[in-house]
C-alpha cells in the first residue's frame, strides 16, 4: 500500500509539500507541484491515513448517530435527513445500530469518544431507566468536556440540544379522531413499556379518550416490540381478550400493519368491523389495503435539524426544537359500527387547524366507501 513518502519519491518532491498538496493546505503550492503530487497520487493509488490526518487537523470530520434499529423504517427516514446535512457539510455519518439495547448504546458512546467523532446523535427514544441515564449523561459530559457536541432525538434526560416529535399532541390527536368518529372500545397496540415514545404517546392517548368522557382500562393495552410482529401479536391479544372492540390504536406503522395482518388473518373487514390507526406516517402507510390513517411526523426533517444542531457551535443554553404531528385521515379508519360520526369529515385532511391536507400521492382517499374488504 503506497505511503506518503512513495507519492513524494514519485513526484520529485519533499513529504512536507505532497502532504499540502493532498490536505489542501493554505499555504501556497506552484501549480507544477501540484500537478506532479495528484498524478503520483494517481499512479500509485495512495489513500490518505484518516486516523493520521485527525491527528494532524484540529477540524473534526465524521459525526456518529446511534439508532436503535437501521430497519425500522422510522429510523431509516431519520437517516435520510441525517445524511443529508451531514453530506452537505462534508462529514463522514458513522451509524451505530444499538438494537434498543441500554448496555450496547453506553458502548457506543465510549467508541464514537474513542473516535473523536465532531458530534454524537441519539437518534432513539429515551429510557425510563435512572441508573442506565446517569451512566449515559455521565459518559456523555465526560465527552462534552473534550470539545464534541451532543444533539438529541426525542425525550431524553439529557440536557442539551435536543429535536422533539410532538408525539403527546400526535397521541391525543388520534385519540380524538376515534372518538369522533363514535368509538369507545378501543385497543391499544403499544412499543415497549421502558421507552418515553411509547409513554408519551399513550398519555397522549389517554387524555383525549378523557376528555371524551372514555377510559383506556390495561386489560385493552398490550406492549410489545416496535415491529411488525410485535404489532399482529399484540393485536391477536386483544381480540381474544375484548371481541367487541371496534379500533386498534398501533402507536407505530409497522405495529399497524401488523394489526391489519392479524384482522385479515381473521376474517375481520377494516374499517367497517374495526378501525386501525398508526403513528408517524411511513411511506408505506399510503400503500397498504386499505391505506393507513395515522400520526403524521417530519422524520426527515427531524434528522435534519438534529444534525445542524450537532454541527452548529454549543448556545449558551439547550435549543430544543418541538416537530409537530398532524393526523393524516386515509381508509383504514372508519365511524364505529352503526355509529354516525359526530361531525362531517373530509377525508384526506390533517387535523390542526392550518396544516396542509395530505396531497393524491401520500394515499389519501377523496370520499370514503361505506364499506371495505378485509385489509391486505
Amino acid at each position: 500500500m503506497a505511503t506518503l513518502s512513495d507519492v513524494a519519491r514519485r513526484a520529485g518532491v519533499s513529504p512536507a509539500t505532497a502532504s499540502r498538496v493532498i490536505n489542501g493546505s493554505s499555504k501556497p503550492v506552484t501549480d507544477e507541484l501540484r500537478e506532479r503530487v495528484l498524478r503520483a497520487v494517481a499512479d500509485l493509488q495512495y489513500v490518505p491515513n484518516a486516523h493520521a490526518q485527525l491527528l494532524a487537523r484540529s477540524h473534526r470530520t465524521a459525526v456518529g448517530v446511534i439508532v436503535h434499529d437501521v430497519s425500522d423504517p422510522y429510523f431509516a427516514e431519520i437517516t435520510r435527513g441525517l445524511q443529508r446535512v451531514a453530506t452537505d457539510q462534508g462529514r463522514l455519518l458513522m451509524i451505530c445500530n444499538s438494537y434498543r439495547d441500554p448496555e450496547r448504546e453506553l458502548e457506543y458512546v465510549e467508541l464514537l469518544r474513542g473516535q473523536q467523532v465532531a458530534a454524537i446523535i441519539l437518534a432513539g427514544s429515551g429510557y425510563h431507566d435512572a441508573t442506565f441515564t446517569r451512566l449515559l449523561n455521565d459518559k456523555l459530559a465526560a465527552y462534552e468536556a473534550t470539545g464534541g457536541r451532543v444533539a438529541v432525538i426525542g425525550r431524553h434526560e439529557h440536557s442539551g440540544d435536543a429535536v422533539m416529535p410532538d408525539n403527546r399532541t400526535g397521541g391525543r390527536l388520534i385519540g380524538a379522531e376515534l372518538c369522533e368518529l363514535g368509538h369507545r372500545a378501543i385497543g391499544v397496540v403499544a412499543g415497549p413499556a421502558v421507552l418515553t415514545t411509547t409513554t408519551d404517546r399513550l398519555a397522549g392517548l389517554r387524555e383525549a379518550l378523557a376528555a371524551h368522557g372514555r377510559g383506556l382500562p390495561e386489560h385493552r393495552v398490550r406492549h410489545a416490540e416496535f415491529d411488525r410482529d410485535g404489532g399482529a401479536a399484540a393485536t391477536a391479544a386483544l381480540l381474544d381478550a375484548d371481541p367487541e372492540l371496534t379500533a386498534v390504536v398501533a402507536l407505530n406503522d409497522s405495529m399497524a400493519i401488523g394489526a391489519l395482518a392479524t384482522l385479515r388473518a381473521r376474517s375481520i373487514a377494516v374499517p367497517r368491523q374495526v378501525s386501525v390507526v398508526g403513528f408517524d406516517d411511513m411511506p408505506i402507510a399510503r400503500d397498504v389495503t386499505p391505506a393507513l390513517t395515522t400520526v403524521r411526523l417530519p422524520l426527515v426533517e427531524m434528522g435534519a435539524r438534529a444534525m445542524s444542531l450537532a454541527l452548529d457551535p454549543a448556545a449558551g443554553t439547550p435549543r430544543v426544537e418541538v416537530l409537530p404531528a398532524e393526523v393524516v385521515r386515509r381508509d383504514s379508519a372508519g365511524p364505529a359500527p352503526e355509529v354516525t360520526p359526530v361531525r362531517p369529515r373530509s377525508a384526506g385532511t390533517a387535523a390542526p387547524a392550518g396544516s396542509r391536507p395530505p396531497r393524491a400521492s401520500d394515499g389519501a382517499r377523496p370520499s370514503r366507501p361505506a364499506a371495505h374488504p378485509p385489509a391486505s
